[in-house]
């Protein structure tokens, strides 16, 4: 089978694995959540066990974005090697780093590995070449080994050199996904295809315009779907109702009524918050109380689903065979208005214990499971937000599409 990493000669072989490394770090660069080191392991280790030489590439934050004051890359704070103590103490064995990810030095490095020898290179976004997709770039980082393994399911929606243009210069034989990436493509055709009804979406968030085509493929496959978070109040005050000062796209009134019919006509129902906590600024501290949706006093603005709403979308999940969660409820970042949001965690977890595959789709979704201590209790979080965003639309995936060439 095409991209199947445990079909593949890595023995003594140099593999080079695309990860996603790209964790938070306090101010003095310790790693502060190793959720994506922890999701990389299972590729990692399997290598080490296999007698692969393995280099590690990654990106790690924007640092052209980010220009120190003379306009220098600030290499200190963009650098990969903070993430070497908690990577090794991970994988119980030294991991070694190198200062570029690309050239002659880096060559000779990848080749005296030995067999078992990890090796992280340096952040591939100190190239410009990286985000554009530079064939050249991507030329120089196929020199460093003899498999290319894309593990990054975080980065396959972008067409970046070393998640998709380097895979080019591999054939079948001699590339595949790591198991984290396969892992996130399984459970995404759980989802897709076949799944197992009634089957309710979830999603929330601040933007329509944000989950547009996500609704509509939705709209084909699931039964109903739920709205919370910012977004909602664009279908309320699109529908007469009066919101205050939430957060709503104008723009974008006549598109939510039209989502709207086309459930309608579908029989899929939309269902809406009828109630919100609203609050009289976007603070922690803010004066708040519980409203109707479309009754939400001038001035003052939704920041979660109301008491009524948490009860009705608990029911609405009652005996789903298959829940997909996509975005908050709320600001669930502030205390005061992340109760609908856990309302709906445990209620995700709660259908999931009766039988229901659910899958958390990343970001901010995955954030908020983390959050409300119910991680162990759905079926699937995914790592990559905007890539299982976009697969969940219908699209396809730069990365993956490289890998099964």
């Amino acid at each position: 089978m095409k991209g199947d990493l445990r079909a593949l000669d890595v023995r003594n072989k140099k593999v080079i694995v695309r990860v996603d490394f790209n964790v938070p770090l306090s101010k003095d660069f310790q790693v502060t959540d190793d959720t994506r080191l922890r999701g990389a392991l299972p590729t990692i280790e399997y290598l080490v066990e296999q007698g692969a030489k393995i280099i590690l590439v990654s990106h790690f934050g924007r640092p052209l974005a980010k220009l120190l004051p003379d306009g220098q890359i600030d290499r200190n704070k963009f650098s990969l090697r903070h993430v070497v103590p908690a990577l090794s103490a991970l994988v119980g064995k030294e991991v070694e780093f190198f200062p570029d990810c690309v050239g002659e030095e880096a060559l000779q490095k990848s080749e005296q590995l030995g067999s078992g020898d990890i090796l992280l290179l340096e952040n591939t976004r100190f190239y410009a070449g990286e985000e554009k997709g530079d064939p050249a770039l991507a030329s120089q980082m196929a020199l460093l080994g003899d498999i290319y393994i894309n593990d990054a399911f975080g980065a396959a929606h972008r067409a970046h050199a070393s998640t998709t243009v380097v895979a080019n210069h591999f054939d079948a034989a001699h590339k595949a996904f790591g198991f984290l990436m396969q892992l996130e493509l399984d459970n995404a055709k759980k989802v897709q295809i076949d799944p197992k009804h009634p089957y309710v979406a979830i999603l929330g968030g601040a933007k329509v315009s944000d989950k547009i085509l996500l609704i509509e493929a939705l709209l084909d496959k699931a039964d109903k779907i739920i709205i919370g978070g910012g977004m909602a109040y664009t279908f309320v005050k699109a529908q007469g109702g009066h919101v205050g000062n939430s957060l709503v796209e104008d723009d974008k009134l006549e598109l939510a009524l039209e989502l709207l019919a086309k459930a309608e006509k579908l029989g899929k129902p939309i269902v809406l918050p009828l109630d919100s906590i609203a609050a009289e600024k976007f603070a922690a501290d803010a004066h708040y109380k519980n409203v109707p949706s479309d009754e939400i006093p001038s001035g003052w603005m939704g920041l979660d689903i109301g008491l009524v709403a948490r009860v009705e979308y608990e029911e609405h999940l009652q005996g789903a065979g298959t829940v997909l969660w996509n975005g908050p409820m709320g600001v669930f970042e502030m205390e005061a208005f992340a109760h609908g949001t856990r309302a709906l965690a445990r209620a995700v977890a709660e259908v999931t214990k009766q039988g229901a595959f659910s899958l958390i789709g990343g970001g901010d979704s995955a954030a908020a499971i983390e959050q409300s201590g119910l991680a162990d209790e759905v079926s699937f979080i995914s790592t990559g937000g905007g890539a299982m965003l976009e697969l969940l639309e219908g699209k396809e995936l730069p990365g993956v599409t490289a890998i099964l060439k």
